[in-house]
């Protein structure tokens, strides 16, 4: 029982840094989306545009991860 109490610890853990490298990951891509969607907008840059949609594409799958992992962790 003391073994999977200690497994359970660092399961928690884990989840802890994922949810940490999750909001990293999220903040990191909405600044590359704010930079090529002004560049597009006050510029006119086509190819931004492309990039601030691949941007918007990738915040939205890890705001579903995020959404997992939150509803994982309140679980505990």
């Amino acid at each position: 029982m003391l073994g999977w109490m200690h497994l359970k610890t660092y399961i928690c853990t884990l989840n802890f840094i994922d949810m940490k490298e999750l909001i990293e990951k999220i903040n990191a891509e909405f600044e590359a989306f704010a930079s090529e969607a002004n560049q597009q907008s006050e510029k006119g840059n086509k190819a931004a545009g492309t990039r601030a949609r691949k941007s918007a594409l990738e915040l939205s799958k890890l705001f579903k991860e995020f959404r997992k992992v939150s509803v994982e962790e309140s679980k505990k």
